[in-house]
């Protein structure tokens, strides 16, 4: 952590190959996205563009965000987005969410690393460990499906 933003850095090991688990990260975002961090509490409105430009979005109806832009999508191995997630958007600050996908004997481990920066006039000190908890949640509802998903 730095005047200027944070590094946080989650890590799950899934028992699906890295192709299925880009699969579900890329087009089952409305599957295993905890609900309660969407804007308008329906995750089914959430989607994921896994291309240059695309957009992460959630579109209900007329109410409409842009979660974060795609920024380098190489399948089943990275997914790059940059923006503000949640409250960080409206905060001003911006950050690289990367989606690592490492095929391994045992499946795939998915390192979710998000580096964040800007200006808090607080500081970040309590603000980024409650990124990490959301962090967290998102990665376990990500490797929670998979898990169920391919059994």
């Amino acid at each position: 952590m730095t005047d200027h933003g944070f590094v946080l850095e989650n890590r799950v090991q899934v028992n699906s190959t890295a192709e299925k688990t880009w699969q579900a990260l890329t087009q089952d975002v409305s599957k295993w996205w905890p609900e309660d961090h969407t804007w308008w509490g329906n995750k089914a409105n959430l989607s994921i563009e896994p291309k240059a430009g695309g957009c992460f979005c959630e579109i209900n109806g007329d109410k409409q965000a842009m979660h974060m832009q795609v920024t380098f999508a190489e399948p089943g191995k990275l997914l790059r987005m940059s923006g503000g997630l949640g409250p960080l958007q409206g905060m001003g600050l911006y950050g690289a969410l990367d989606w690592q996908l490492q095929a391994n004997e045992q499946g795939t481990q998915i390192i979710l690393t998000y580096k964040v920066h800007g200006f808090s006039p607080t500081g970040f000190a309590e603000l980024a460990p409650v990124v990490d908890y959301v962090q967290g949640l998102q990665l376990s509802g990500l490797a929670d499906y998979l898990d169920t998903s391919t059994q």
